[in-house]
């Protein structure tokens, strides 16, 4: 039962990362890794296609072994904040529109502490 619901989760979560690759809100690294995550409790297939593919492999592995996150990944992440913020001070009235800024430092700053690859 367990692999069940890993297996399913684990296609969730690749399904929003591919989601993610159109979608600027929505992100897609953190939800492959937790593919992978969730394929190794359910498919050992499964979990080494996501960890050679050619382009979230090495974001995925590099952050199993090390915690790290890539500068690139970093900046990336960086201007999709900045641009949530944006769209929070566009669309939310006041004082809903702080959120997204409170959001972003909190998240960009534990971003900016991990290792880099």
């Amino acid at each position: 039962m367990a692999r069940v619901f890993f297996l399913l989760s684990g296609f969730l979560a690749l399904g929003l990362g591919i989601a993610g690759i159109a979608l600027p809100l929505l992100p897609t690294v953190p939800f492959m890794i937790l593919a992978a995550f969730c394929f190794a409790k359910s498919s050992a297939r499964l979990e080494q296609w996501i960890l050679n593919h050619p382009h979230f492999g090495p974001s995925i592995k590099e952050w199993r072994d090390h915690g790290a996150i890539s500068r690139k990944g970093k900046w990336a992440a960086t201007t999709a904040f900045l641009f949530s913020i944006g769209i929070g001070f566009w669309m939310l009235a006041w004082p809903s529109n702080l959120i997204p800024p409170a959001v972003a430092c909190i998240c960009g700053a534990w971003i900016w502490t991990r290792p880099e690859s």
